[in-house]
C-alpha cells in the first residue's frame, strides 16, 4: 500500500542528484577578472588574441589562474581570471593589456575592463552547470538613467523627408526655385500655382506621413509646406526608443554583463542597470559610442588620385582606410545611411558560388540605390562604418549594373567566413537618436554582500525556527517534512541555475514564502494522517489516506497561489517580475518535494512494516479518550 516501485524512487533520486550538481556552481564565488573584447566593430577577437594576452601577461610576470577564450553570439572575449585575493594584479594586468592592445589611447581598438567571474570548477562548466545570475542590489554594480534627445530624432528624420522631397520632384520633373527646413517644417517654393498643384498632388500621395499646407499668395514665390503627422512623430520617438534600446544590449554584451536590465521608462528615458561591472568609465564610454552607417561614392579619378599622390586631398572628397590598411578616396555626399537597411545576411552567388553579403533597403533605400547605381556602373561604391568619429571602409564593391528593387548583392575575393563578417558589421546598430546620461548611481559590491548575508540569514533562521517546530510536534513525519524542505529549496537553486534567471532582493523574499507555503503543505498532509488515524484507521491505511486526501487540497491552495504568481508574471516589470519567477517555481518544486519526496522518505520507513501499530506524528488527540478522561 504505502510502497512505491523501484522506478519512481530512481527518478526522485535522479532528480534531486540533478539539483544538487546545479545548484553547487552557486556556492563557489567569483574573482576578479580582466575582459578583452573588440573595441571597434571592424575590429575581431580570435584565439590568436588569446596568444597575445597570454604572451603580454608572461611578461610582465602576471600569472593568472586561468586564462579563456568565450564565443558569443555578438562576439568573442578573452577573460583572464585571478585568485579572490589577487584585486592588485587584476588591476596590473588591465594597464599591461591597455597599454599594449590599445597604443593609441584616442582610438582604441580593444576594450579592457574589469570583470567579475565564476569560479566555477571545470568539470561543472562542461556540463553547463552555471551559477544563477545576481541583481543589482545583491551584486553591486552601476544603473545609469539615458534621456534620448527625440528633439533630434524628429529633425534626422526630418533632414530625411527634405532630401526625399526633392529626389521625388527631380524624378517627375516638377521644377521648384527652391526648398529649406525650418524647424520641422520643409518649404518648397514654386514660380507657378500650376507646379505647386502638381507637387501637391504627388506627395499627397506618397507621403502619408506628411500634412501640406498651401498659403495663399497673389505672386510668386507660391509655398508648399510639409510637416510630419502627430501620428509620424510618435512612430519617430517609439523608433527612436526601440532602437536604442537594441543598441544598448549589443554594446552592453562587449562588458560581458550577465543579466543586464534596459528598459524603457517613460516617454523618452531608458533605465540600464549593469550588475557586477566595476570600471564605471568603461561603462560609460561603450554606452554613450555612436556607430553610423554610410554608403558614398569612390572617386577613383586620375585627377584626384594624382592630388592624393602629393599629399592632397581633393575638394569634395575625403580621405578613408579600408580594413587592409588601403587609403581611399571618398566622396563627401552620403547616399544612404544605416537607417535605409533592414537586413543584411552572406550568401552564394547563383552562378559563381563565391561568398557574397546579400543587402534589403527599404523602399526609400531602394529608389534611391537604383538612381545612384544606375549612373554610376563601373564606379565602385564605399560602405562606411563610423564609430567614435571616425570612419573605415567596411567594403568598396563596383557597381556592374543598374540594382532595382531593394535587394543588393556584394561579391568579390571573400571568404565565407568575411562574409559573416560583413554582414555583422552592417547589421551593427547605431543610435536612432543621442542620449545624454542624467542620473548614475554606483552600487558597490560590499553593499550587495551585506544584502545577501542578510537575506540568507533571515532565510536560515526562519528554517530553522520551523524545522525545530516540526520535529517536535509531529516527530518522525516532522524530521521528514524538514528534509523535504532542504530539497525544495536545492530544487529551487537549482532551476535558478538552469534557467540562468536573476536572484534579486524579492527573489530571496519569494524563496521564504515558498519555504512558508511548502510547510503548509505538510502541515496539511500531516493532520490529514492524524485525522485519519483519531478515526481508527490502520497506521498504513492512515498515511495512504492521507496523502492523498490532502493532495486535492494542496493542489488547490497551489494553483491559486500560482495564478497569483503568473499574474504579476505577467503584468509586473522590474522587482516584481523577479519576485514571480522565483515564486512561480517555488510551488512547482514544494508540490514535487511536498507530496512527492516526502511520501517516498515515509514508504522506505514505514512503508515495508507489515504489521505497524504506530507511527511517530506525535500526540494524537482522540475524542473517546477525552470523553472518557472525564
Amino acid at each position: 500500500m504505502n510502497r512505491y516501485p523501484l522506478w519512481k524512487y530512481i527518478v526522485i533520486v535522479v532528480a534531486l542528484v540533478i539539483g544538487l550538481v546545479y545548484t553547487l556552481p552557486n556556492f563557489y564565488g567569483e574573482s576578479p577578472a580582466v575582459q578583452v573584447s573588440s573595441g571597434k566593430a571592424t575590429v575581431k577577437v580570435t584565439e590568436q588574441t588569446l596568444k597575445t594576452v597570454e604572451d603580454l601577461l608572461r611578461n610582465a610576470d602576471l600569472h593568472p589562474n586561468g586564462i579563456f577564450f568565450e564565443q558569443g553570439a555578438q562576439q568573442n572575449t578573452v577573460r583572464v581570471r585571478f585568485e579572490p585575493t589577487e584585486a592588485e594584479k587584476q588591476l596590473q594586468a588591465r594597464e599591461v593589456l591597455e597599454k599594449a592592445l590599445n597604443p593609441n589611447r584616442e582610438d582604441p581598438a580593444y576594450v579592457v575592463a574589469l570583470n567579475l567571474t565564476p569560479n566555477t570548477p571545470q568539470w561543472l562548466l562542461s556540463i553547463r552547470a552555471l551559477p544563477m545570475y545576481l541583481g543589482l542590489d545583491l551584486r553591486g554594480g552601476v544603473h545609469f538613467l539615458l534621456q534620448v534627445d527625440m528633439r533630434a530624432a524628429i529633425t534626422k528624420r526630418a533632414e530625411a523627408t527634405l532630401a526625399d522631397l526633392r529626389t521625388q520632384l527631380r524624378d517627375k520633373r516638377i521644377r521648384h526655385t527652391g526648398m529649406n527646413r525650418v524647424g520641422n517644417v520643409v518649404e518648397v517654393s514654386f514660380a507657378s500655382e500650376e507646379e505647386r498643384a502638381r507637387a501637391n498632388d504627388l506627395l499627397r500621395n506618397t507621403q502619408p506621413d506628411l500634412v501640406l499646407s498651401l498659403p495663399e499668395a497673389s505672386a510668386a514665390p507660391y509655398l508648399l509646406r510639409a510637416e510630419l503627422s502627430q501620428k509620424a512623430v510618435q512612430n519617430v520617438q517609439s523608433y527612436a526608443l526601440k532602437q536604442n534600446i537594441s543598441t544598448l544590449h549589443n554594446r552592453i554584451n562587449e562588458l560581458g554583463v550577465a543579466e543586464p536590465v534596459i528598459a524603457q521608462q517613460g516617454a523618452d528615458r531608458i533605465v540600464v542597470q549593469l550588475p557586477g561591472v566595476q570600471d564605471t568609465a568603461k561603462a560609460k564610454d561603450i554606452l554613450g559610442r555612436t556607430a553610423t552607417l554610410e554608403v558614398r561614392l569612390v572617386d577613383d579619378s586620375p585627377e584626384a588620385l594624382a592630388q592624393l599622390a602629393q599629399g592632397n586631398v581633393p575638394f569634395g572628397d575625403e580621405k578613408f582606410m579600408d580594413r587592409e590598411g588601403n587609403v581611399l578616396l571618398v566622396k563627401r555626399r552620403v547616399i544612404l545611411t544605416g537607417e535605409n537597411l533592414n537586413d543584411a545576411q552572406p550568401g552564394f552567388d547563383s552562378q559563381t558560388q563565391e561568398p557574397t553579403v546579400n543587402l534589403e533597403l527599404d523602399s526609400r533605400g531602394a529608389r534611391i540605390f537604383q538612381d545612384v547605381t544606375r549612373d554610376n556602373v563601373g564606379k565602385r561604391i564605399a560602405i562606411i562604418l563610423f564609430e567614435k568619429g571616425k570612419g573605415e571602409v567596411v567594403t568598396a564593391p563596383v557597381v556592374r549594373q543598374e540594382i532595382g528593387g531593394g535587394r543588393v548583392q556584394i561579391s568579390g575575393r571573400m571568404s565565407t567566413v568575411e562574409a559573416t563578417d560583413t554582414a555583422l558589421l552592417l547589421r551593427a546598430g547605431s543610435l536612432a537618436a543621442p542620449m545624454e546620461i542624467v542620473e548614475e548611481r554606483l552600487i558597490g559590491p560590499s553593499l550587495g554582500e551585506a544584502n545577501i548575508s542578510a537575506g540568507f540569514k533571515s532565510t536560515l533562521y526562519g528554517f530553522i525556527v520551523i524545522a525545530l517546530f516540526m520535529a517536535v510536534y509531529y516527530q518522525v513525519f516532522g524530521l521528514v517534512s524538514a528534509a523535504s524542505l532542504v530539497c525544495n529549496v536545492m530544487m529551487l537553486i537549482a532551476l535558478l541555475s538552469m534557467l540562468q534567471a536573476t536572484l534579486t532582493l524579492p527573489g530571496i523574499a519569494a524563496i521564504a514564502l515558498t519555504l512558508g507555503m511548502a510547510v503548509d503543505s505538510n502541515v496539511l498532509i500531516n493532520e490529514r494522517i492524524r485525522e485519519e488515524l483519531r478515526l481508527g484507521r490502520l497506521p498504513q491505511t492512515a498515511i495512504s489516506e492521507g496523502y492523498d486526501r490532502a493532495f486535492a487540497t494542496i493542489l488547490d491552495s497551489n494553483i491559486t497561489s500560482l495564478i497569483a504568481g503568473l499574474a504579476l508574471l505577467i503584468f509586473g516589470s522590474g522587482p516584481v517580475r523577479g519576485f514571480a519567477v522565483v515564486h512561480c517555481l517555488g510551488i512547482m518544486t514544494s508540490i514535487f518535494t511536498s507530496v512527492v519526496v516526502s511520501r517516498s522518505m515515509i514508504n522506505l520507513i514505514y512503508g515495508r512494516q507489515k504489521k505497524l501499530t504506530k507511527v511517530h506524528i506525535g500526540q494524537i488527540w482522540r475524542p473517546d479518550a477525552e470523553k472518557t478522561a472525564r
